[in-house]
């Protein structure tokens, strides 16, 4: 069909020219912001990615590394280790511009809607795995687009690779490729659209490889970790809100309803109409057993604002209130910008927000006591990764306990460097006879305490199988479990207890509920053990007593070290004390 031309055909530079004023503002905003502003805790754990490079992370794929590592090889700053996300962000809205010509939109209200979309600031400039998501989704739509035009060979080896690389971005880019399939069956006529698919699919095998050789983590914690909590009618109620403030805070409603009255007039609309429709529907149904992260719908907004934009265009809409409400809108979010480059005070009491704050001194404080040393820090996985930005070193460790959940740091090598070494443990909380300092470098940072692990040796890779995995048991009645020890690390491991090493303990611990009521350790035997080589198994016959209290328990077993809270090493065996 024919489209549109310019609404200003003889002169479109002039037609263009208020977009390339705003995305030079833009850009200029986000460079302020990115240079100014300290890591995020998240932004920092993606560094900390860029310098452990792989083909797959725990729950993410490795393209915000990949943006990361680029900028950050340029200068080792803020700056750096944002650089590409915004550039990357001014590409994408200048692309979608380019989309929109076709449909003649007005320059005037493309620069009011899409530099009211509070979502679009927050990835301007911030390295998270939905900046480099959300360029690669525009660039899809732009050689969909083209694609949807001219059946060529080419644009489907670009499509293919673009495919490839939203998936490498964030997992649930693969949502934007099953509604534009959706959207347009007919695609499947074309022997082009194979080579999308089989393009696509052999650029993301390395990765599945990764997740096959790592034992699936990203679908585990994706698919199962997270559905944790059950139904709360609150959840979609706080997603829709969410949603009419992540989209602007007083024009997102107006948004919402010009991109979902617009007529269709083509397949690209059509594909765009679905895609909007289809993740704000998916996610909104998740809701219904856990609480979704606003930011999740991130791709949506693309084809929502061109949608919205396309209708003003068709309905010729131009109301005077709209441009006042649109420039409010600007004006409030672009103040809020400018308040966290200036850091007031009331900003930093935020949980969120004192994130950007004062860990620049504080990492400068803890390294003047530990030096070259390995700093563990216990159940988190942000401040060690911060840690490690602002010291430009891999010496911060998050050392997950028995009471945490698995990170990243449970899959890379730094724990097999500290073994047998003398290790800074930096806590919140006092720890009798190890905590001997006391960091207080700004009220963001907190308050921390610091002492010497002499001799530091954890188990917290060790992997333990057990059989059986269901029990059913009387009140105090003894129990065997056998356990199969695998030791995953490139060196023997042994469970003595010498005296110039920190003393271990091998414990089975009862969740009843949410809560560990009960912790029983091994018998002396266990620690009489030899040495397991490196990938080598041993087999032990775990002893102990069945709770007195009846009910269904779910126990763990646990190597714990002096003065560290104890890791997670087995799977979970039911047991039932009737």
């Amino acid at each position: 069909m024919q489209h549109n031309t310019l609404n200003n055909a003889k002169d479109p530079v002039k037609y263009s020219r208020p977009v390339i004023y705003f995305l030079l503002l833009w850009t200029a905003l986000n460079i302020l912001q990115a240079a100014t502003l300290e890591l995020h805790a998240d932004e920092a754990y993606y560094w900390v990615f860029s310098r452990m490079m792989d083909w797959g992370f725990y729950y993410h794929p490795p393209m915000v590394a990949v943006f990361i590592r680029i900028g950050d090889t340029l200068m080792h700053n803020e700056l750096g280790a944002r650089l590409i996300t915004l550039l990357s962000s001014t590409l994408a809205i200048y692309l979608i511009w380019l989309m929109l010509r076709r449909y003649a939109v007005s320059a005037k209200w493309f620069v009011l809607f899409m530099a009211g979309i509070l979502i679009f600031h927050v990835y301007g400039f911030t390295a998270t795995p939905d900046a480099p998501l959300l360029f690669f989704a525009v660039l899809f739509y732009f050689f969909y687009q083209q694609y949807l035009d001219h059946d060529s060979w080419l644009l489907a080896l670009i499509l293919g690779v673009v495919v490839a690389c939203l998936m490498y971005s964030k997992y649930h880019g693969i949502l934007l490729v099953g509604f534009t399939l959706l959207s347009n069956l007919k695609l499947l006529k074309r022997g082009s659209f194979y080579l999308i698919a089989v393009l696509a699919l052999a650029l993301f095998v390395p990765h599945i490889l990764w997740q096959y050789h790592h034992n699936f983590p990203a679908v585990n914690f994706n698919l199962f970790e997270r559905n944790g909590g059950g139904f709360d009618i609150t959840y979609g109620f706080t997603f829709l809100a969410a949603q009419l403030l992540i989209g602007g805070p007083l024009i997102s409603w107006f948004i919402f309803y010009k991109a979902f009255t617009a007529k269709i007039q083509d397949a690209f609309m059509r594909a765009l109409m679905i895609n909007a429709a289809g993740v704000f529907i998916f996610f909104y149904l998740n809701t219904l057993k856990v609480n979704v992260q606003p930011h999740y719908t991130l791709i949506a907004f693309v084809p929502l604002i061109m949608l919205a934009l396309i209708n003003l265009k068709q309905k010729q809409f131009s109301q005077t209130w709209l441009y006042r409400l649109a420039v409010v809108n600007i004006v409030l979010i672009v103040a809020f910008r400018l308040c966290l480059v200036a850091g007031f005070s009331f900003l930093k009491q935020n949980g969120q927000l004192a994130s950007y704050y004062g860990f620049r001194d504080w990492a400068k404080a803890v390294q003047a006591k530990a030096g070259n040393h390995y700093v563990l820090m216990k159940d988190e996985y942000q401040n060690p990764s911060k840690y490690c930005f602002y010291t430009n070193s891999l010496k911060g460790f998050g050392y997950d306990s028995r009471f945490y959940r698995t990170t990243q740091f449970d899959m890379w090598p730094f724990e097999d460097s500290l073994q047998h070494t003398d290790v800074y443990y930096l806590t919140q909380d006092k720890i009798p006879n190890v905590s001997v300092d006391s960091i207080n470098t700004s009220a963001t940072a907190g308050k921390w305490y610091g002492g010497w692990v002499k001799n530091a040796r954890t188990y917290q890779k060790l992997i333990c199988e057990t059989t059986p995995v269901n029990i059913t048991s009387a009140p105090g009645q003894q129990q065997t479990v056998g356990l199969t020890i695998t030791n995953p690390y490139p060196f023997a491991v042994d469970f003595s207890n010498k005296q110039d090493e920190p003393h271990l303990t091998v414990e089975v611990c009862f969740y009843l509920g949410a809560d560990i009521v009960e912790i029983q350790s091994a018998p002396n035997d266990i620690y009489n053990l030899p040495p397991i080589a490196p990938g080598g198994q041993t087999h032990y016959n775990f002893t102990f007593k069945a709770p007195q209290k009846k009910g269904s328990y779910v126990l763990f077993f646990s190597w714990r070290t002096d003065p560290f809270a104890g890791s997670r090493n087995s799977g979970f065996t039911n047991l039932t004390v009737k």
